[in-house]
């Protein structure tokens, strides 16, 4: 159960045209995570603000995205993210068997070079938040100016979703 209440149409009726846009741009339902959200409307309009432009908006490929929001929410131990992402990774090019190894990706030969980069990048970036010339040097070689910072946004971002899903422990649909 989340440790804040979840709100709906109901309990905040001056947010109407927030929670319709909210629906119209996520598949039409009122998910928990901006259940969660609308504690704080100018929070949840600037969340999805964001998460439309990294999602819907970036020349990023769709692979690259997914395969970096999957591995942020595999180091985090974000089931929710996980779970909510493997439709959209699986529709954007990855496989289940992909899925299955991004806990050990390092040791599997389902990766190319360039989903290996972004792997590299996700993990330090997670983990260690500085970015080291070796582990930049294959992001810069795959991708231009424009998809670096969106490649880098998403996994700030997502970073951002598992965090707040993790801590204020955000049940499932």
């Amino acid at each position: 159960m989340a440790r804040v209440p979840l709100q709906n149409e109901s309990t905040l009726p001056d947010h109407q045209a927030l929670i319709a846009r909210i629906k119209a741009e996520r598949g039409g339902k009122l998910l928990n995570l901006y259940r969660v959200l609308l504690n704080s409307p100018a929070i949840c309009e600037g969340w999805l603000n964001l998460f439309t432009a990294i999602r819907q908006k970036g020349k990023l490929a769709d692979r690259y995205r997914e395969l970096a929001i999957m591995r942020v929410a595999v180091i985090n131990g974000a089931d929710y993210e996980y779970d909510a992402h493997v439709p959209f990774a699986l529709k954007a090019g990855m496989n289940q068997t992909q899925l299955n190894e991004l806990s050990r990706w390092r040791g599997s030969d389902k990766f190319d070079e360039r989903e290996r980069a972004v792997l590299a990048y996700t993990d330090t970036m997670t983990k260690n938040v500085q970015v080291s010339d070796d582990v930049f040097a294959p992001i810069k070689k795959f991708f231009d100016p424009q998809e670096i910072l969106e490649l880098t946004a998403t996994i700030g971002g997502y970073n951002l979703v598992s965090r707040v899903l993790e801590a204020l422990q955000v049940d499932h649909e």
